[in-house]
This record gives C-alpha cells, sequence and structure tokens, in this order.
C-alpha cells in the first residue's frame, strides 16, 4: 500500500504575517507545498491529507484542486479549538488550534496507511520524500517510527533567528532526545550560535542534525497520542498558548518506553518561510532548482504527460 502525506497546514503564520501556505515562490507562481506534493507523488505516495481550518478550505481547494486533481488522491481533515471529540464538553476559551500534535490527531479517522507528516511551508527536497518512503515501506513498526534529520546550517534563515530542535542520536542512530535550541542564528564569525536558557550564547556545530518536522509513522501513533492529548489538555485548558506538539509528544513515548525513532540523516537543504523577508530567498533558490533541472519549470506538466 503506498504511503500518505499529511501536510500540516492549520498554522496562523502570525511572524510571516500572511497565508504562506498558498503564497506563490515558484515560477509559474507555485506554493512551496506543490513543490513537497510533487515529490511526494515522485517517490511514490499515493494520497494527501491536509490538515486545516474548516473555514479555509474552499481556498486550499482552489488554489491546489486544479493542479494536484488526478495526480494524487485528496483528503481534508480539520483541526479546530473546540474538543468535544475528546471527551470536553465545555467551551474552551481559545482562538487558535492547539499545536502540531493535535493536528496530527485530525487525521486519524482518514489514515489507515503507513504516512510521514510535513509542514506546509517548508521545502524538504526530493531525497527527503524517497528517504521517507524507503523507511515506511521497509522499517516502520507500530513502535518504531522515523524522523528525518538536516544539517543544521542548511536549515538557517538569514532573515532572522529561528528556533531548532537538536537532535541527540544514539550509537545505533535512533533519537534519545530532541534538545530545542532557541534564536539560532550564524553569528559574523558564521558560526552557528544560540541563546542558552540563562542567556548566555553558546555555539552548535554546523552538521549538527535538527528536527525540521518530517516525521514517519504507522497508524499506531493515532492510539498512542491521543491519551497523551487529553491528558494535556485537561492541564492546559485554561491556558490560551499551550500547545501540544509533535516533538514534544515524541519526548513522552521515548522516555515511556512506548516508541523508538530512528534518526534519518540526510544532506539536503531544508528552507522555508519564516519572515516576510524571506521570500525573496526562497524565489531564487527554486528559481536556481528550476534551472538546474532539478524541477520542470511548468511543474505540473511533467506528471500530467
Amino acid at each position: 500500500m503506498k504511503p500518505t502525506l499529511v501536510i500540516l497546514a492549520a498554522g496562523m503564520a502570525s511572524r510571516y504575517g500572511g497565508n504562506k501556505q498558498i503564497d506563490g515562490f515558484g515560477p509559474n507562481n507555485e506554493t512551496i507545498l506543490e513543490y513537497s506534493i510533487f515529490d511526494a507523488i515522485r517517490a511514490g505516495f499515493g494520497k494527501v491529507c491536509f490538515i486545516i481550518r474548516k473555514e479555509h478550505q474552499s481556498v486550499f481547494e482552489e488554489k491546489f484542486a486544479k493542479s494536484i486533481n488526478g495526480q494524487v488522491e485528496v483528503e481534508y481533515a480539520f483541526q479546530e479549538p473546540q474538543l468535544a471529540e475528546y471527551g470536553f464538553s465545555e467551551h474552551i476559551e481559545r482562538s487558535k488550534p492547539w499545536g502540531t500534535g493535535h493536528a496530527l490527531l485530525a487525521a486519524r479517522n482518514l489514515v489507515k496507511e503507513n504516512f510521514c507528516v510535513i509542514n506546509a511551508d517548508d521545502f524538504y527536497s526530493l531525497t527527503a520524500f524517497q528517504q521517507m518512503a524507503a523507511f515506511l515501506a521497509n522499517e516502520a513498526k507500530n513502535d518504531h517510527f522515523a524522523l528525518l534529520g538536516y544539517k543544521i546550517d542548511k536549515t538557517l534563515s538569514d532573515s532572522g533567528p529561528v528556533t531548532r530542535g537538536v537532535c541527540a542520536v544514539s550509537e545505533k542512530g535512533e533519537l534519545e532526545r530532541l534538545d530545542e535550541r532557541a534564536k539560532v542564528y550564524r553569528n559574523a564569525e558564521k558560526a552557528i550560535e544560540y541563546v542558552q536558557a540563562d542567556g548566555s550564547p553558546g555555539i552548535l556545530s554546523a552538521d549538527s542534525l535538527v528536527s525540521m518536522n518530517f516525521w514517519g509513522f504507522t497508524p499506531a501513533i493515532f492510539s498512542l497520542l491521543e491519551p497523551l492529548f487529553v491528558t494535556f489538555v485537561e492541564q492546559n485548558k485554561m491556558d490560551p498558548k499551550a500547545e501540544f506538539l509533535i516533538p514534544e509528544a515524541a519526548q513522552t513515548l521515548l522516555q515511556e518506553g512506548k516508541a523508538t525513532f530512528k534518526v534519518i540523516p540526510i544532506d539536503a537543504p531544508c528552507f522555508g518561510v519564516t519572515y516576510q523577508e524571506d521570500k525573496p530567498l526562497v524565489k531564487n533558490e527554486l528559481s536556481s532548482l528550476v534551472e538546474k533541472g532539478v524541477y520542470p519549470r511548468a511543474l505540473w506538466k511533467e506528471l500530467a504527460v
């Protein structure tokens, strides 16, 4: 059975200042997301499941239907702030969804095959989807999942600092923990610096592996995540900014001995649009890949032939 691509696209993109999931970056105004879908199809994925807000469905259908209809099966799952389906009958005062872990759970009734999860606004490369497809076909188990590990120097923004989850990897190549590093940037000497908890600077090696939220799962992940999410909401329902995040849930599963995660190292760039200033840089990167023949100038024409 072909794997499914699950796309996290319900975020509000507050730092970017707009809906970057549907903003155009390619030569024909293609979104970053279209390049991910294009690469996933080439890597053998058979379905795409968008995780979105219900009120955005018509926008997504208008933006993507013409391009990908007939290329791959498409489904929509909806991430909403209210949680009656999880047993919370009271109204919870909240304007935004509950984070990436909650978004993943929104797909639990639609995704019955092995799948990967990505951000809608990051470019990952064809190699990423090929490596994850191979893992999902040959290694994934109900308690053994995967995470792509990108070299940190290939993930930074020149427009401002970013947050990265640095992978601590065992000798077996499995995730031991994710260490969140805040305000990561290249300093004047081009070293990769971050701000430690006490406010002092720390230095990261250029080849440190980091998570860019590219995970590989079997459907068993849903039954592992749901009780964690319910407990999280019970403890945080009065906090309108609390978020149930995939990396933190993965850490809990590791600590409880309920799952392992292979870290798949990848030597490829991963770039996106954290800030508006990133847009021309991303457009230049994609234009360069088109000029090199990595992607056709008319992205979907190649698959349609």
